[in-house]
């Protein structure tokens, strides 16, 4: 109905515009003034007349050809006298234009406005199609039938902690009465915290699609606006709609959007977030559990979610999707592979190997730039050598091989990187070089030592740090060495350095002079990698003061390492930096082989 209504409303529009375009349109003809055309008539050039109480039109000799013109009129006395004199056939008309003037006046205006406020509301309203003022206050859940949600955790890899503790929601879903006989009670709510990336929406989709229940989405954004109240009415539709399509899923993406801990903001700032967060909450203490409506939530900040959204009873299950390990990413890449013609070449497992660290969204987008890949290469098939370039295309960015350095610059990254590769492979605990180029990627890389672990790791000891110190050192002494000259190309490992000493002196109390204490509150977000600013320092002066220097003290006696053994095997340095220059890149393998270094294998 509201569409056909819609539809009629735009066809008067139409209509009305077509009218007034013809009313307002008139033939082509040569306005001329009233004194031309008294003489006109005098030289009996004029034939037929049309005289209205506004115009005079009519057509006009000009050679062998008649022309139509027009004069505005004016009160003349004698005009009829020289009509007649010239043997002019003349009529007269009364023109009324009311209509065109009405339309003008009156229709026009009142159509535009009409137009501009049904624009406005709608934009104001939830934003469907056809929805108005009245549904301002509407949940704008996307809602999905049994039949929609495809996703079953068959689709989903990598989490199989994560899959173990939501069967039970799945179960509650199907044979509520399996646990209600027993007294027992579903979580109301369930978190998914995690990296971005890890599949928490594709997991919470999984469990409506193992459950065949409805499936209500809807980001925590999309409660907040700018008028006070919309929110919290949002909320309360939101939990009458799902009531009422019971059992099934309510699950809130971003919930850190709305769940923001209270009071964090200046006071008044953020009046309308907590008015809908303080609607969440009694709303979760408010439903039966029992009617078979589970809550499911995802953030990837849980540090600043307000803590009564976790207390028992609201958001109590917590579920962990974290980054995939080795044998996770090989089944994502499993799963992502399926609809790819894959060459005969392709190891799933090395590439899961090859890329620590990769999520779900990542390697998901790392299958597709390799099909991408090769079809711009015309190929019949995805070979190892496309993945290899898609890894590399995602982890240093956009190969640039137009971009022409000079043979001085070309000299010094190249014995930056190599600087970073000898001292990655003699040092015992680094990760061994998979592979060094000086091609530039990315917007500001020269040129890249890209290292791989030989296994997942997730503690680091301190002999490790400062082998990494080492590590990041190498190509700015490398530059010492052999140019007797240092550059600008340092700045981001510099900065790393920096970090990560200062990291062992201030968090890890890796040092003698400090011994075990940490100075730093713990502040950063735990799976974003994001810089926050430093809140206040517990500590005088003269500790800061002394920690900057214990900081330059580790910075130092690594540089101090890193030049001493550069130096004893300058002639390595040299060897691989030739073959560097010609290659412009040179595999990990190829590296050992040539330096005569033995291979990096797993400690037992």
């Amino acid at each position: 109905m509201k569409k056909s209504t819609q539809l009629l409303f735009y066809l008067l529009l139409f209509l009305a515009l077509i009218s007034l375009f013809r009313l307002s349109s008139v033939p082509s003809a040569e306005e001329i003034k009233y004194s031309r055309f008294k003489q006109l008539l005098a030289a009996r050039q004029v034939k037929d007349v049309i005289v209205t109480n506004e115009q005079i039109r009519g057509i006009m000799k000009e050679g062998d050809k008649d022309k139509p013109f027009l004069s505005v009129r004016i009160e003349d006395p004698e005009l009829l006298k020289a009509l007649e004199a010239g043997g002019v056939a003349y009529e007269g008309r009364i023109t009324d234009n009311w209509l065109k003037d009405f339309l003008l006046a009156w229709i026009l205006p009142l159509v535009l406005l009409l137009v501009i406020w049904g624009f406005v509301f709608r934009k104001m309203g939830a934003g469907g199609a056809g929805e108005t003022f009245m549904s301002f206050g509407k949940s704008r859940a996307k809602i999905y039938g049994e039949s929609d949600v495809k996703a079953t955790f068959n689709d989903v890899a990598g989490v199989e902690e994560a899959k173990e503790e939501l069967m039970e929601v799945v179960e509650f879903l199907k044979l509520p009465e399996k646990f209600t006989k027993l007294g027992g009670r579903i979580p109301k709510g369930v978190l998914l915290v995690g990296p971005p990336g890890t599949g928490k929406t594709l997991l919470a989709r999984a469990v409506a699609g193992e459950a065949k229940v409805p499936f209500f989405s809807i980001s925590g954004s999309e409660f907040v606006e700018m008028f006070v109240g919309v929110g919290a009415s949002r909320v309360r539709d939101l939990f009458q709609q799902a009531i009422q399509k019971a059992p099934c899923i309510i699950f809130i993406d971003e919930l850190d959007a709305l769940g923001r801990a209270r009071g964090m903001g200046m006071a008044g700032a953020h009046e309308e977030r907590e008015q809908t967060l303080n609607q969440l909450l009694a709303e979760m203490d408010g439903f039966d559990p029992r009617k078979g409506v589970i809550i499911m939530a995802a953030t990837n900040r849980p540090e600043i979610l307000d803590p009564a959204l976790l207390r028992a009873g609201r958001f109590d299950r917590h579920v962990l999707v974290d980054r995939p390990d080795i044998k996770d990413r090989e089944d994502i890449l499993k799963i992502h592979a399926r609809g790819v013609k894959l060459s005969t070449n392709v190891d799933l497992k090395v590439l899961a190997a090859r890329t620590p660290g990769f999520v779900g969204a990542d390697l998901a987008n790392m299958v597709n730039e390799a099909a991408l890949l090769a079809a711009r290469k015309n190929k019949t098939e995805v070979e190892m050598t496309d993945f290899e370039a898609a890894i590399d295309r995602i982890v240093a960015g956009l190969e640039k091989k137009r971009r022409v350095m000079n043979k001085k610059e070309k000299e010094i990254v190249a014995y930056h990187e190599c600087g970073h590769t000898l001292m990655a492979e003699l040092l015992p605990t680094t990760d061994p070089v998979h592979r060094v180029s000086i091609i530039q990627r990315g917007i500001a890389a020269l040129g890249y030592t890209m290292q791989l672990p030989t296994e997942d790791r997730y503690l680091m000891t301190r002999s490790e740090l400062l082998d990494r110190l080492c590590v990041m050192l190498g190509g700015r002494v490398a530059e010492e060495i052999v140019f007797k000259e240092i550059s600008t190309g340092a700045q981001n490992d510099l900065q790393r350095a920096a970090g990560i000493a200062r990291s062992m002196v201030t968090e890890y109390g890796m040092t003698d002079k400090f011994g075990p204490l940490t100075f730093e509150k713990e502040r950063r977000p735990l799976f974003l990698d994001i810089g926050l600013p430093s809140g206040a320092k517990e500590y005088s002066e003269d500790t800061a003061r002394e920690i900057d220097q214990e900081v330059k003290r580790l910075i130092d006696e690594a540089y101090v390492r890193v030049k001493t053994t550069l130096t004893a095997n300058q002639d390595k340095l040299k060897t691989l930096a030739a073959v560097l220059l010609e290659k412009e890149t040179v595999e990990g393998d190829e590296i050992r082989k040539l330096l005569g270094l033995p291979e990096k294998k797993k400690e037992p």
